[in-house]
């Protein structure tokens, strides 16, 4: 259920997204301007490589975003994977016989009751992805975040990382995740013994991680990510201000961009797939760009 009503949220956003402003008004007045600013590779780079890959990754790198971003799950044997969801995308895996996987079957697999050995038997790129026509086909599995972090480090070693602890109360009651706290330390510990903290940070929807992070590792740069038009009561609801703000794109307009600026609080909105909007967004003051496409802010940087 909380997939359908996610889901349908963000359909509603999106409904909504062209009437932030004229975009082609925005575009005539500043078709040569160019803006300083953060580029982040949604999943790596989504819509050009299998998501949450390691071909995802390298093309994000390619493209010299000055971030990836990505999506930790946990498995049985307590490794750290990157995956957007703690169970299986049936539209875009196929099992160890390089059959296609059913909707039951991929929700009814549990990643945190399985070995990562297990976990990277199915093939999550070979289907490629219809939402975005333009991704590379290719056999890959779901990447040990070690794995991530070892072949980043190799090809830009000042490469910034923004991980998100996929974690919500039902996920937990139901078995798909540890406690908040075994979440949360085992993510600190990979990162700890991987990669300087100062180039890590660490985002979630729940604000239970970022309240535990707050106090338990409140040297850990955190990003509150939200789909809630209201920036000052999601603020009082998480108990204090973070580093990073980070909202569904379509909720910003140029009035909270200011006021979460007054705040000390970087905006980074997600997820950014045309050229249109990104400008947009910059106009605003945005301090950064997440995206499925990072090919596409190229142009539009300093």
């Amino acid at each position: 259920m909380k997939k359908i009503i996610l889901i349908a949220s963000i359909v509603a956003f999106s409904s909504c997204s062209k009437k932030l402003v004229d975009n082609s008004s925005v575009a005539t007045n500043t078709a040569n301007k160019t803006y300083s600013f953060e580029l982040q590779g949604h999943r790596g780079a989504r819509g050009l490589a299998p998501e949450n890959t390691i071909a995802a990754f390298q093309k994000a790198l390619a493209l010299n975003v000055n971030t990836l971003e990505l999506d930790v799950v946990v498995t049985k044997d307590k490794q750290l994977v990157v995956s957007h969801e703690p169970w299986l995308n049936a539209k875009i895996t196929l099992d160890q016989a390089g059959k296609h996987v059913t909707e039951e079957q991929a929700l009814a697999y549990n990643i945190y009751q399985h070995n990562v050995a297990d976990v990277q038997s199915y093939d999550v790129g070979s289907l490629g992805n219809a939402l975005f026509p333009e991704q590379k086909k290719e056999k890959v599995s779901k990447p040990l975040l070690s794995a991530v972090f070892n072949m980043a480090e190799k090809t830009n070693p000042n490469i910034l990382y923004n991980i998100e602890i996929k974690s919500t109360v039902e996920d937990e009651e139901k078995g798909y995740q540890p406690t908040v706290a075994e979440f949360s330390d085992l993510l600190v510990s990979e990162i700890k013994k991987s990669i300087p903290k100062e180039r890590v940070v660490i985002q979630s929807f729940d604000t239970r991680v970022l309240q535990y992070l707050h106090t338990k590792d409140p040297e850990f740069t955190l990003s509150y990510l939200t789909f809630e038009n209201n920036f000052a009561k999601n603020i009082e609801l998480l108990g204090f201000t973070p580093q990073i703000y980070s909202p569904y794109y379509v909720l910003l307009n140029p009035d909270e961009v200011s006021k979460m600026h007054l705040n000390k609080v970087k905006i980074i909105p997600w997820t950014v797939n045309t050229a249109a909007e990104m400008r947009e967004l910059l106009e605003m003051g945005v301090d950064g760009i997440i995206s499925d496409y990072p090919n596409l802010a190229l142009p539009l940087r300093k």
